[in-house]
């Protein structure tokens, strides 16, 4: 079961449906998708991918990145979990990139994913995506000589 995961400046809150009209804003800025693709989703379209992730199997675990300081949400972290392997993934809303939030997230986030078993954590990363291979460092991952659709995969074994 999904549950919060607390941290200083930040709380990753359990992904609801509901989330959707605030993470349409949060998320609307064509540039997010510049190193994965795709374009913003509406608010309705957002709901109906949520219903998906959250009625889908045990191993797709999604948070909403809400901020202590601001009180609203910035962002999500995902983790894909096989066994004990896990991919993960962070996106924060444009307004709020360069303060941490994302290292953050994902710090929680892997440190989470260790507590409950899982020793070997994944994530893939544009090799042009400066800030998010930070993050990913950050979390503790290194790159590897393995690629994936363009992606240099980042990997933290414990």
């Amino acid at each position: 079961m999904t549950s919060p995961i607390e941290a200083p400046a930040l709380v990753l809150v359990p992904l609801r449906p509901e989330h959707a009209d605030e993470m349409a804003v949060v998320l609307s800025d064509p540039q997010l998708h510049a190193f994965t693709g795709g374009a913003p989703l509406t608010a309705p379209e957002l709901r109906a991918r949520y219903e998906r992730l959250v009625a889908g199997p045990p191993g797709w675990r999604n948070w909403v990145i809400r901020s202590r300081e601001e009180e609203r949400l910035v962002g999500y972290v995902q983790a894909t979990i096989d066994g004990r392997t896990a991919e993960i993934a962070w996106v924060i809303g444009t307004p709020w990139q360069g303060r941490g939030l994302a290292t953050a997230a994902a710090r929680a986030l892997v440190d989470r994913l260790v507590s409950e078993g899982i020793d070997t954590i994944v994530a893939h990363i544009h090799p042009d995506h400066a800030a998010s291979a930070a993050v990913a460092t950050a979390a503790g991952l290194r790159p590897t000589d393995r690629w994936y659709e363009g992606e240099v995969r980042w990997e933290r074994t414990v």
